[in-house]
């Protein structure tokens, strides 16, 4: 299952990309916001965020305008690895070396058929699992422990 969420600046996509997933045979939990309505992407980014960590989903997409606030608010849960993605290579790059488990994408700075593209990439790539790209996992891991 995938967790998706947005805030009011990305409503539009959010949907979009949901039903690109859905398309594609993905079961899709979708965490809000279902208006077009001011809300705290904060909230919205946690409860997707915190879905992943607990294995209820497998991964998640954050939708807000930048992309920026979903990613860093992500971040904060332990265990997840959100990467904001512009570009195609960056999407498969951050699923072959870093693992990543959360997409964040930037409705008003990602036109809709890159973000389709962007995520496509992205669920179609598996981590490599080569020693060296796993190794720098663990050393994520290990500042994510230590911080506590």
């Amino acid at each position: 299952m995938i967790a998706i969420a947005c805030d009011h600046a990305a409503l539009k996509l959010k949907n979009t990309v949901k039903e690109r997933l859905e398309s594609k045979g993905f079961e899709v939990k979708d965490f809000g916001c279902h208006t077009p309505e001011a809300v705290d992407y904060p909230d919205y980014a946690k409860a997707a965020a915190c879905a992943v960590a607990s294995g209820e989903c497998e991964k998640g997409v954050l939708i807000c305008g930048t992309g920026i606030g979903m990613s860093i608010a992500a971040n904060k849960v332990k265990g997840i690895r959100c990467a904001l993605c512009g570009d195609t290579f960056s999407a498969r790059a951050t699923r072959e070396h870093n693992d990543a488990n959360m997409l964040a994408l930037g409705e008003r700075v990602t036109g809709v058929g890159l973000a389709l593209e962007i995520v496509d990439v992205f669920f179609s790539t598996e981590f490599s699992g080569e020693p060296r790209h796993a190794r720098r996992i663990a050393g994520i891991t290990a500042i994510e422990e230590s911080a506590k």
